[in-house]
């Protein structure tokens, strides 16, 4: 059966006692952990997290009954200053050993892009250096988690370097590591440009990836001057009677997570959810 989850960050409260109180109040199973953007004592910082701390987190999620099915430790690896990819790198290597004491064993980030801090499309995103700098970042963190009996969430996006379906499978298929994941988000692959292929592209990750996806980001959006603009579930073009009927065929128990739906809007995109899975 399909779970559905919310990031963490986005329940507008910290602390893990106030998450879990709060997805009982709105009927969620779970969370995607970003802890340093949900916990006051946790910083994006190497060692800023003990083994402990993440067994006391661990402790009240499994009291609730409340599920982690993603570790989020997103960095950029083709970032255009190193310190910030070595600092990326050591922060997801924390996570990795820390995700059984979290109660989870997917650590995972996005592609990266050349802008940096922004996230945003770079013309350099789309060479064969960018693939290879990514294929060596993901390389040595597979390889470490390997060596841990965890895994590697890997989800790709319309500006990264990742920016389909195929190239996040051809740089996966280089890395050639077992302990790779897949996360998928039907709407980091949009572009105005390629709108009209939404389900076409949500086939193509499906009948790719299949059982390797361990999370669906559950997003909306609506057209604006042009662009495409994120919005709640449930108020946008996104027909999830279509979406979770094809993503059930594939993964039956499929992890769905919000992603960036928030505040007011949370309540009707659990119930449009919940009506359909």
């Amino acid at each position: 059966m399909m779970k559905l989850n919310i990031r963490a960050h986005d329940l507008g409260v910290k602390g893990e006692q106030n998450i879990v109180s709060r997805l009982d109040e709105l009927g969620l199973d779970g969370v995607q952990l970003v802890t340093y953007k949900c916990l006051e004592d946790v910083s994006y910082t190497p060692a800023s997290m003990s083994p402990e701390r993440a067994q006391q987190l661990n402790d009240v999620f499994r009291t609730a009954g409340k599920n982690i099915p993603l570790i989020g430790a997103y960095f950029n690896p083709v970032h255009p200053d190193v310190s910030k990819i070595q600092n990326g790198m050591d922060v997801f290597k924390d996570h990795l050993r820390l995700a059984k004491s979290l109660g989870c064993d997917i650590v995972g980030s996005e592609t990266g892009s050349y802008n940096g801090d922004k996230w945003t499309y770079h013309p350099d995103n789309r060479t064969d250096k960018a693939c290879r700098r990514v294929i060596e970042a993901f390389g040595e963190l597979c390889s470490y988690a390997g060596e841990l009996g965890v895994n590697v969430g890997m989800e790709g996006a319309f500006g990264h370097v990742c920016y389909d379906v195929s190239t996040l499978d051809k740089v996966i298929k280089a890395i050639g590591s077992p302990n790779i994941r897949i996360i998928f988000d039907l709407y980091n692959y949009l572009d105005i440009s390629n709108i009209d292929r939404m389900y076409d592209i949500l086939d193509e990750g499906l009948q790719t990836f299949g059982d390797r996806i361990c999370v669906f980001h559950i997003k909306d959006c609506v057209i604006a001057d042009g662009t495409l603009r994120q919005c709640g579930v449930g108020n946008g073009i996104f027909d999830y009677d279509r979406i979770i009927s094809e993503i059930r065929k594939v993964v039956p128990d499929a992890e769905l997570v919000l992603e960036g739906t928030t505040g007011d809007d949370i309540p009707f995109a659990v119930k449009h959810l919940k009506d359909r899975i």
